[in-house]
Protein backbone atom coordinates (compact mmCIF):
# COMPACT_ATOMS: atom_id res chain seq x y z
CA UNK A 1 0.00 0.00 0.00
CA UNK A 2 1.16 3.52 -0.82
CA UNK A 3 0.12 6.66 1.06
CA UNK A 4 0.59 10.29 0.13
CA UNK A 5 0.69 12.33 3.33
CA UNK A 6 0.07 16.06 2.96
CA UNK A 7 1.33 18.24 5.80
CA UNK A 8 2.37 21.85 6.35
CA UNK A 9 5.26 20.86 8.62
CA UNK A 10 7.35 17.73 9.11
CA UNK A 11 9.98 17.09 11.76
CA UNK A 12 12.97 17.41 11.48
CA UNK A 13 12.64 19.72 8.47
CA UNK A 14 10.25 22.29 9.91
CA UNK A 15 8.33 22.29 13.18
CA UNK A 16 6.07 24.58 15.17
CA UNK A 17 4.20 21.91 17.15
CA UNK A 18 3.07 18.32 17.47
CA UNK A 19 1.75 18.10 13.92
CA UNK A 20 5.34 18.06 12.65
CA UNK A 21 6.29 15.26 15.03
CA UNK A 22 3.41 13.09 13.85
CA UNK A 23 4.06 13.80 10.18
CA UNK A 24 7.71 12.91 10.65
CA UNK A 25 7.30 9.79 12.79
CA UNK A 26 4.20 8.04 11.44
CA UNK A 27 5.69 7.21 8.00
CA UNK A 28 8.66 5.52 9.66
CA UNK A 29 6.37 3.53 11.94
CA UNK A 30 4.19 2.41 9.03
CA UNK A 31 7.09 1.16 6.91
CA UNK A 32 7.56 -2.16 8.80
CA UNK A 33 3.86 -2.84 8.20
CA UNK A 34 4.38 -2.75 4.43
CA UNK A 35 3.03 0.78 3.94
CA UNK A 36 5.09 3.20 1.91
CA UNK A 37 4.47 6.87 2.73
CA UNK A 38 5.62 9.83 0.68
CA UNK A 39 5.01 13.17 2.35
CA UNK A 40 4.21 16.37 0.47
CA UNK A 41 5.21 19.58 2.23
CA UNK A 42 5.75 23.20 1.20
CA UNK A 43 9.15 24.36 -0.01
CA UNK A 44 9.87 26.84 2.76
CA UNK A 45 13.43 28.28 2.65
CA UNK A 46 14.70 25.92 5.36
CA UNK A 47 13.16 22.93 3.58
CA UNK A 48 14.73 23.93 0.28
CA UNK A 49 18.14 24.24 1.97
CA UNK A 50 17.84 20.70 3.32
CA UNK A 51 16.62 19.03 0.13
CA UNK A 52 18.87 20.98 -2.22
CA UNK A 53 18.01 20.62 -5.88
CA UNK A 54 16.09 17.39 -5.37
CA UNK A 55 14.67 15.70 -8.47
CA UNK A 56 12.02 17.58 -10.42
CA UNK A 57 9.25 15.07 -11.06
CA UNK A 58 6.38 17.34 -12.13
CA UNK A 59 5.70 20.92 -13.21
CA UNK A 60 2.72 23.14 -12.54
CA UNK A 61 2.55 26.13 -14.88
CA UNK A 62 0.19 28.20 -12.74
CA UNK A 63 -0.42 27.32 -9.12
CA UNK A 64 -2.20 30.19 -7.42
CA UNK A 65 -0.31 32.91 -9.21
CA UNK A 66 2.99 31.38 -10.23
CA UNK A 67 4.86 28.41 -11.61
CA UNK A 68 5.71 25.53 -9.30
CA UNK A 69 7.53 22.21 -9.32
CA UNK A 70 7.26 18.99 -7.41
CA UNK A 71 10.68 17.86 -6.19
CA UNK A 72 11.37 14.35 -4.94
CA UNK A 73 13.90 13.96 -2.15
CA UNK A 74 14.84 11.77 0.79
CA UNK A 75 15.79 13.36 4.12
CA UNK A 76 16.34 11.64 7.46
CA UNK A 77 14.79 8.44 6.17
CA UNK A 78 11.64 10.17 4.91
CA UNK A 79 10.47 10.07 1.30
CA UNK A 80 9.36 13.55 0.36
CA UNK A 81 7.64 15.52 -2.35
CA UNK A 82 8.46 19.19 -1.89
CA UNK A 83 6.17 21.81 -3.42
CA UNK A 84 8.70 24.28 -4.80
CA UNK A 85 6.58 27.41 -5.29
CA UNK A 86 8.76 30.43 -4.47
CA UNK A 87 5.93 32.92 -4.93
CA UNK A 88 4.09 31.22 -2.06
CA UNK A 89 6.77 29.90 0.29
CA UNK A 90 10.06 31.72 -0.25
CA UNK A 91 9.68 34.30 2.50
CA UNK A 92 10.98 35.10 5.93
CA UNK A 93 9.27 34.09 9.15
CA UNK A 94 7.62 30.88 10.21
CA UNK A 95 5.45 28.58 8.13
CA UNK A 96 2.32 30.62 8.84
CA UNK A 97 3.39 34.07 9.96
CA UNK A 98 6.12 36.69 10.10
CA UNK A 99 6.64 39.41 12.66
CA UNK A 100 3.71 38.18 14.71
CA UNK A 101 1.20 38.46 11.86
CA UNK A 102 -0.25 35.71 9.68
CA UNK A 103 0.74 35.83 6.03
CA UNK A 104 -2.15 37.55 4.23
CA UNK A 105 -2.22 34.91 1.51
CA UNK A 106 -2.28 31.83 3.76
CA UNK A 107 -5.55 30.91 2.07
CA UNK A 108 -3.66 30.55 -1.24
CA UNK A 109 -0.50 29.02 0.23
CA UNK A 110 -2.35 26.10 1.75
CA UNK A 111 -4.99 25.75 -0.92
CA UNK A 112 -1.99 25.29 -3.22
CA UNK A 113 -0.59 22.57 -0.95
CA UNK A 114 -3.95 20.80 -0.98
CA UNK A 115 -4.36 21.22 -4.73
CA UNK A 116 -0.90 19.80 -5.38
CA UNK A 117 -1.71 16.87 -3.10
CA UNK A 118 -4.91 16.16 -4.99
CA UNK A 119 -3.12 16.33 -8.35
CA UNK A 120 -0.41 13.93 -7.15
CA UNK A 121 -3.18 11.69 -5.86
CA UNK A 122 -4.63 11.44 -9.37
CA UNK A 123 -1.34 10.76 -11.15
CA UNK A 124 0.55 14.03 -11.59
CA UNK A 125 3.89 12.38 -10.76
CA UNK A 126 4.71 9.65 -13.29
CA UNK A 127 4.93 6.21 -11.69
CA UNK A 128 3.33 7.30 -8.43
CA UNK A 129 -0.35 6.74 -7.71
CA UNK A 130 -1.20 6.44 -4.01
CA UNK A 131 -3.93 4.27 -2.56
CA UNK A 132 -4.56 6.83 0.20
CA UNK A 133 -4.17 10.59 0.50
CA UNK A 134 -3.79 11.40 4.19
CA UNK A 135 -4.25 15.11 4.90
CA UNK A 136 -3.15 16.69 8.17
CA UNK A 137 -5.14 19.56 9.70
CA UNK A 138 -6.74 22.56 8.00
CA UNK A 139 -3.64 23.40 5.95
CA UNK A 140 -4.13 20.22 3.91
CA UNK A 141 -7.87 19.74 4.42
CA UNK A 142 -8.86 20.91 0.93
CA UNK A 143 -7.08 17.90 -0.60
CA UNK A 144 -10.05 15.58 0.15
CA UNK A 145 -12.38 18.32 -1.15
CA UNK A 146 -10.57 18.60 -4.47
CA UNK A 147 -10.46 14.81 -4.77
CA UNK A 148 -14.17 14.45 -4.03
CA UNK A 149 -14.88 15.94 -7.45
CA UNK A 150 -12.56 13.54 -9.31
CA UNK A 151 -14.18 10.52 -11.00
CA UNK A 152 -11.22 8.24 -10.26
CA UNK A 153 -9.46 9.04 -7.05
CA UNK A 154 -7.59 7.51 -4.12
CA UNK A 155 -9.32 7.15 -0.78
CA UNK A 156 -8.87 10.00 1.67
CA UNK A 157 -8.16 10.36 5.39
CA UNK A 158 -8.13 13.64 7.29
CA UNK A 159 -6.48 13.93 10.71
CA UNK A 160 -7.58 16.75 13.01
CA UNK A 161 -4.67 17.71 15.23
CA UNK A 162 -6.41 20.69 16.84
CA UNK A 163 -10.01 21.63 16.04
CA UNK A 164 -9.42 25.16 17.32
CA UNK A 165 -7.56 25.97 14.10
CA UNK A 166 -9.98 25.60 11.20
CA UNK A 167 -8.73 27.68 8.28
CA UNK A 168 -11.76 29.93 7.74
CA UNK A 169 -11.46 32.62 5.06
CA UNK A 170 -13.75 35.19 3.39
CA UNK A 171 -16.18 34.03 0.72
CA UNK A 172 -14.39 36.26 -1.81
CA UNK A 173 -11.58 33.70 -2.17
CA UNK A 174 -13.88 30.88 -3.31
CA UNK A 175 -13.64 31.66 -7.01
CA UNK A 176 -9.84 31.48 -6.91
CA UNK A 177 -9.79 27.98 -5.37
CA UNK A 178 -10.63 26.27 -8.66
CA UNK A 179 -13.40 24.18 -7.13
CA UNK A 180 -16.70 23.52 -8.93
CA UNK A 181 -19.60 25.80 -8.09
CA UNK A 182 -21.20 22.88 -6.27
CA UNK A 183 -18.49 23.06 -3.62
CA UNK A 184 -20.08 26.27 -2.36
CA UNK A 185 -22.72 24.49 -0.33
CA UNK A 186 -23.40 23.18 3.15
CA UNK A 187 -22.06 19.85 1.87
CA UNK A 188 -18.88 21.54 0.65
CA UNK A 189 -16.71 24.34 1.97
CA UNK A 190 -19.41 26.91 2.81
CA UNK A 191 -19.34 27.63 6.54
CA UNK A 192 -21.60 30.38 7.84
CA UNK A 193 -20.95 32.47 4.76
CA UNK A 194 -17.20 31.93 4.72
CA UNK A 195 -14.90 29.29 3.24
CA UNK A 196 -14.05 26.61 5.79
CA UNK A 197 -11.05 24.49 4.85
CA UNK A 198 -11.30 22.09 7.78
CA UNK A 199 -15.08 21.99 7.57
CA UNK A 200 -14.89 21.01 3.93
CA UNK A 201 -12.30 18.34 4.61
CA UNK A 202 -14.33 16.81 7.43
CA UNK A 203 -17.29 16.50 5.11
CA UNK A 204 -15.33 15.18 2.12
CA UNK A 205 -12.81 12.74 3.62
CA UNK A 206 -13.61 9.04 3.65
CA UNK A 207 -12.33 8.82 7.22
CA UNK A 208 -11.67 11.48 9.83
CA UNK A 209 -9.29 10.80 12.68
CA UNK A 210 -8.28 12.72 15.77
CA UNK A 211 -5.16 12.20 17.82
CA UNK A 212 -6.71 10.56 20.88
CA UNK A 213 -9.90 8.61 21.68
CA UNK A 214 -11.02 11.04 24.38
CA UNK A 215 -10.59 14.03 22.08
CA UNK A 216 -12.69 12.24 19.46
CA UNK A 217 -15.50 12.16 22.03
CA UNK A 218 -14.94 15.69 23.31
CA UNK A 219 -15.28 17.28 19.85
CA UNK A 220 -18.78 15.85 19.51
CA UNK A 221 -19.97 18.10 22.36
CA UNK A 222 -21.06 21.72 22.37
CA UNK A 223 -18.15 22.59 24.64
CA UNK A 224 -15.47 20.86 22.58
CA UNK A 225 -16.80 20.94 19.03
CA UNK A 226 -15.78 24.51 18.20
CA UNK A 227 -18.93 24.90 16.07
CA UNK A 228 -18.32 21.72 14.09
CA UNK A 229 -19.85 19.23 16.54
CA UNK A 230 -22.95 18.65 14.42
CA UNK A 231 -20.94 17.82 11.31
CA UNK A 232 -18.60 15.60 13.31
CA UNK A 233 -21.50 13.73 14.93
CA UNK A 234 -22.82 13.14 11.45
CA UNK A 235 -19.65 11.27 10.48
CA UNK A 236 -20.59 8.52 12.94
CA UNK A 237 -18.26 5.53 12.79
CA UNK A 238 -16.13 7.26 10.16
CA UNK A 239 -14.66 9.41 12.95
CA UNK A 240 -12.08 7.63 15.10
CA UNK A 241 -9.48 8.61 17.67
CA UNK A 242 -5.96 7.15 17.47
CA UNK A 243 -3.53 8.35 20.10
CA UNK A 244 -0.20 9.72 18.95
CA UNK A 245 3.14 8.14 19.72
CA UNK A 246 6.61 9.63 19.82
CA UNK A 247 9.82 8.84 17.99
CA UNK A 248 11.66 6.79 20.59
CA UNK A 249 14.86 7.00 18.58
CA UNK A 250 14.93 10.78 18.96
CA UNK A 251 13.52 10.73 22.50
CA UNK A 252 15.66 8.14 24.25
CA UNK A 253 17.28 9.16 27.56
CA UNK A 254 19.79 6.32 27.29
CA UNK A 255 21.22 7.66 24.01
CA UNK A 256 20.30 11.34 24.03
CA UNK A 257 23.32 13.43 23.06
CA UNK A 258 21.50 16.64 23.97
CA UNK A 259 21.52 15.92 27.70
CA UNK A 260 24.39 16.16 30.17
CA UNK A 261 24.24 12.51 31.22
CA UNK A 262 22.32 9.74 29.44
CA UNK A 263 20.48 7.30 31.72
CA UNK A 264 17.90 4.52 31.74
CA UNK A 265 15.26 3.20 34.12
CA UNK A 266 17.84 0.97 35.82
CA UNK A 267 20.41 3.78 36.11
CA UNK A 268 18.21 6.56 37.49
CA UNK A 269 20.96 7.65 39.85
CA UNK A 270 22.77 9.11 36.83
CA UNK A 271 19.78 11.36 36.18
CA UNK A 272 20.87 13.59 39.07
CA UNK A 273 23.64 15.01 36.87
CA UNK A 274 20.99 16.36 34.50
CA UNK A 275 19.23 18.03 37.42
CA UNK A 276 22.47 19.74 38.44
CA UNK A 277 23.00 20.85 34.83
CA UNK A 278 19.46 22.23 34.64
CA UNK A 279 20.01 24.18 37.86
CA UNK A 280 23.14 25.71 36.38
CA UNK A 281 21.52 26.51 33.02
CA UNK A 282 18.57 28.34 34.57
CA UNK A 283 20.37 29.87 37.54
CA UNK A 284 18.46 27.87 40.13
CA UNK A 285 19.75 27.20 43.62
CA UNK A 286 21.11 23.69 44.04
CA UNK A 287 19.03 21.32 46.08
CA UNK A 288 17.24 18.03 46.31
CA UNK A 289 13.75 19.54 46.31
CA UNK A 290 11.60 19.19 43.21
CA UNK A 291 12.08 21.09 39.99
CA UNK A 292 8.84 21.33 38.05
CA UNK A 293 8.82 22.43 34.43
CA UNK A 294 6.71 23.84 31.64
CA UNK A 295 7.67 23.11 28.03
CA UNK A 296 4.82 24.49 25.97
CA UNK A 297 3.19 27.17 23.95
CA UNK A 298 2.26 29.77 26.55
CA UNK A 299 -1.43 30.10 25.69
CA UNK A 300 -4.92 30.05 27.16
CA UNK A 301 -5.53 26.61 25.64
CA UNK A 302 -2.58 25.24 27.58
CA UNK A 303 -3.94 26.62 30.87
CA UNK A 304 -0.74 28.46 31.60
CA UNK A 305 -2.47 31.68 32.55
CA UNK A 306 -3.78 29.73 35.55
CA UNK A 307 -0.34 28.44 36.46
CA UNK A 308 1.03 31.98 36.25
CA UNK A 309 -1.61 33.12 38.75
CA UNK A 310 -0.68 30.43 41.31
CA UNK A 311 3.08 30.69 40.75
CA UNK A 312 3.70 32.41 44.09
CA UNK A 313 1.87 29.61 45.91
CA UNK A 314 3.87 27.00 44.00
CA UNK A 315 7.23 28.59 44.88
CA UNK A 316 6.15 29.05 48.50
CA UNK A 317 5.96 25.26 48.78
CA UNK A 318 9.68 24.92 48.06
CA UNK A 319 9.23 24.07 44.39
CA UNK A 320 11.57 25.48 41.78
CA UNK A 321 10.06 26.21 38.36
CA UNK A 322 11.54 26.14 34.84
CA UNK A 323 9.54 27.54 31.91
CA UNK A 324 10.46 27.09 28.23
CA UNK A 325 8.08 28.35 25.56
CA UNK A 326 6.44 31.31 23.88
CA UNK A 327 2.97 32.49 23.06
CA UNK A 328 0.55 34.98 24.57
CA UNK A 329 2.52 38.14 25.48
CA UNK A 330 0.60 38.58 28.75
CA UNK A 331 1.46 35.04 29.87
CA UNK A 332 5.08 35.48 28.80
CA UNK A 333 5.27 38.68 30.85
CA UNK A 334 3.71 37.01 33.88
CA UNK A 335 6.39 34.32 33.96
CA UNK A 336 9.21 36.76 33.17
CA UNK A 337 8.06 39.00 36.03
CA UNK A 338 8.51 36.10 38.44
CA UNK A 339 12.23 35.80 37.70
CA UNK A 340 13.34 38.93 39.58
CA UNK A 341 11.00 38.01 42.45
CA UNK A 342 12.55 34.54 42.71
CA UNK A 343 15.94 34.81 40.97
CA UNK A 344 17.18 31.41 42.14
CA UNK A 345 13.88 29.56 42.13
CA UNK A 346 12.28 30.47 38.77
CA UNK A 347 14.00 30.20 35.39
CA UNK A 348 12.34 31.29 32.13
CA UNK A 349 13.43 30.92 28.52
CA UNK A 350 11.08 32.53 26.01
CA UNK A 351 11.11 30.88 22.60
CA UNK A 352 10.98 27.47 20.98
CA UNK A 353 14.09 25.42 21.75
CA UNK A 354 14.09 21.73 20.85
CA UNK A 355 17.42 20.99 22.54
CA UNK A 356 16.32 22.74 25.74
CA UNK A 357 13.19 20.59 25.71
CA UNK A 358 15.38 17.48 25.95
CA UNK A 359 17.47 18.95 28.74
CA UNK A 360 14.40 19.96 30.74
CA UNK A 361 12.74 16.56 30.41
CA UNK A 362 15.99 14.90 31.51
CA UNK A 363 16.62 17.20 34.48
CA UNK A 364 13.26 18.27 35.91
CA UNK A 365 11.36 16.06 38.33
CA UNK A 366 7.91 16.81 36.91
CA UNK A 367 6.36 18.53 33.91
CA UNK A 368 3.14 20.53 34.33
CA UNK A 369 0.58 20.33 31.48
CA UNK A 370 -2.63 22.04 32.64
CA UNK A 371 -4.42 22.28 29.27
CA UNK A 372 -8.04 23.37 29.03
CA UNK A 373 -8.28 21.03 26.04
CA UNK A 374 -5.59 18.83 24.53
CA UNK A 375 -6.16 16.78 21.37
CA UNK A 376 -3.29 14.47 22.29
CA UNK A 377 -0.22 16.19 23.61
CA UNK A 378 3.30 14.89 23.18
CA UNK A 379 4.98 16.64 26.09
CA UNK A 380 3.52 14.18 28.60
CA UNK A 381 4.79 11.29 26.46
CA UNK A 382 8.28 12.77 26.45
CA UNK A 383 7.94 13.16 30.23
CA UNK A 384 7.02 9.49 30.64
CA UNK A 385 9.94 8.42 28.49
CA UNK A 386 12.39 10.55 30.53
CA UNK A 387 10.99 9.88 34.01
CA UNK A 388 9.86 13.50 34.26
CA UNK A 389 6.52 12.84 35.93
CA UNK A 390 3.54 14.51 34.18
CA UNK A 391 1.07 16.62 36.15
CA UNK A 392 -1.86 16.94 33.75
CA UNK A 393 -5.46 18.05 33.44
CA UNK A 394 -8.06 15.37 32.77
CA UNK A 395 -8.74 16.20 29.12
CA UNK A 396 -8.20 14.62 25.71
CA UNK A 397 -5.00 12.74 25.16
CA UNK A 398 -3.67 13.67 28.58
CA UNK A 399 -6.43 11.62 30.20
CA UNK A 400 -5.78 8.76 27.74
CA UNK A 401 -2.06 8.46 28.40
CA UNK A 402 -1.53 9.13 32.13
CA UNK A 403 -2.58 6.95 35.09
CA UNK A 404 -3.20 9.03 38.20
CA UNK A 405 -1.03 8.35 41.24
CA UNK A 406 -3.93 7.66 43.57
CA UNK A 407 -3.60 5.16 46.41
CA UNK A 408 -4.74 2.14 44.39
CA UNK A 409 -2.53 2.91 41.38
CA UNK A 410 0.50 3.61 43.56
CA UNK A 411 0.04 0.45 45.61
CA UNK A 412 -0.20 -1.72 42.48
CA UNK A 413 2.65 0.02 40.65
CA UNK A 414 0.40 1.27 37.84
CA UNK A 415 0.64 5.05 38.39
CA UNK A 416 2.50 7.23 35.89
CA UNK A 417 1.56 10.80 36.86
CA UNK A 418 -0.85 13.16 38.57
CA UNK A 419 -4.23 14.10 37.06
CA UNK A 420 -6.50 16.94 38.15
CA UNK A 421 -9.95 18.25 37.25
CA UNK A 422 -11.46 20.76 36.76
CA UNK A 423 -8.91 23.05 35.14
CA UNK A 424 -8.85 25.70 37.83
CA UNK A 425 -6.42 27.10 40.37
CA UNK A 426 -7.38 24.97 43.37
CA UNK A 427 -7.38 21.64 41.57
CA UNK A 428 -4.08 22.40 39.83
CA UNK A 429 -2.41 23.44 43.05
CA UNK A 430 -3.70 20.29 44.78
CA UNK A 431 -2.13 18.10 42.08
CA UNK A 432 1.17 19.99 42.32
CA UNK A 433 1.10 19.54 46.08
CA UNK A 434 0.40 15.80 45.72
CA UNK A 435 3.43 15.53 43.47
CA UNK A 436 5.56 17.53 45.89
CA UNK A 437 4.66 15.26 48.78
CA UNK A 438 5.27 12.14 46.70
CA UNK A 439 8.72 13.49 45.78
CA UNK A 440 9.68 13.53 49.47
CA UNK A 441 9.72 9.72 49.40
CA UNK A 442 12.84 9.19 47.28
CA UNK A 443 12.34 5.43 46.92
CA UNK A 444 8.66 5.78 46.03
CA UNK A 445 9.42 8.56 43.55
CA UNK A 446 12.00 6.44 41.74
CA UNK A 447 9.48 3.60 41.55
CA UNK A 448 7.02 6.05 39.98
CA UNK A 449 9.68 7.19 37.51
CA UNK A 450 10.49 3.62 36.50
CA UNK A 451 6.82 2.83 35.94
CA UNK A 452 6.46 5.97 33.82
CA UNK A 453 9.50 5.01 31.76
CA UNK A 454 7.95 1.58 31.07
CA UNK A 455 4.81 3.13 29.58
CA UNK A 456 4.24 2.38 25.88
CA UNK A 457 4.77 5.71 24.13
CA UNK A 458 6.10 4.59 20.74
CA UNK A 459 4.19 4.43 17.47
CA UNK A 460 3.84 0.66 17.08
CA UNK A 461 0.27 0.21 18.30
CA UNK A 462 -0.98 3.46 16.78
CA UNK A 463 0.70 2.67 13.45
CA UNK A 464 -1.05 -0.70 13.45
CA UNK A 465 -4.38 1.07 13.95
CA UNK A 466 -3.67 3.47 11.08
CA UNK A 467 -2.74 0.51 8.87
CA UNK A 468 -6.03 -1.19 9.72
CA UNK A 469 -7.91 2.03 8.96
CA UNK A 470 -6.17 2.38 5.60
CA UNK A 471 -6.97 -1.20 4.73
CA UNK A 472 -10.61 -0.82 5.71
CA UNK A 473 -11.13 2.34 3.69
CA UNK A 474 -9.50 0.93 0.56
CA UNK A 475 -11.74 -2.14 0.71
CA UNK A 476 -14.76 0.16 0.35
CA UNK A 477 -13.87 1.20 -3.19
Amino acid sequence: MTVLAVASEVYPLVKTGGLADVAGALPLALAPLGIRTVTLLPGYPKVMELVGEGEAVADLDDLFGGAARILAAAVHGLELFVLDAPHLYNRQGGPYSAGGFDHADNWARFAALSRAGALIGTGLVPGFRPDIVHAHDWQAALAPVYLAFEPARPRTVLTIHNLAFQGNFPRAIFGALGLPDGAWSIGGVEYYGSVGYLKGGIHAADRVTTVSPSYAEEILTEAGGMGLQGLLRGRGRNLVGIVNGIDTEVWDPARDRLVAQPYAADTLEARAQNKRALEAEFGLRRGDGPIMAVVSRLTWQKGLDILARILDDVVARGIRLVVVGSGDPDIERAFLAAQPRYPDRVGVKIGYDEAASHRVQAGADAVIIPSRFEPCGLTQLYGLRYGCIPIVSKVGGLADTIIDANFAAMSTGAATGFIFSPVEEGAMLDAIERARRAHEDAEGWQALQRQAMRAKVDWRESARRYAELYQAVTREQ
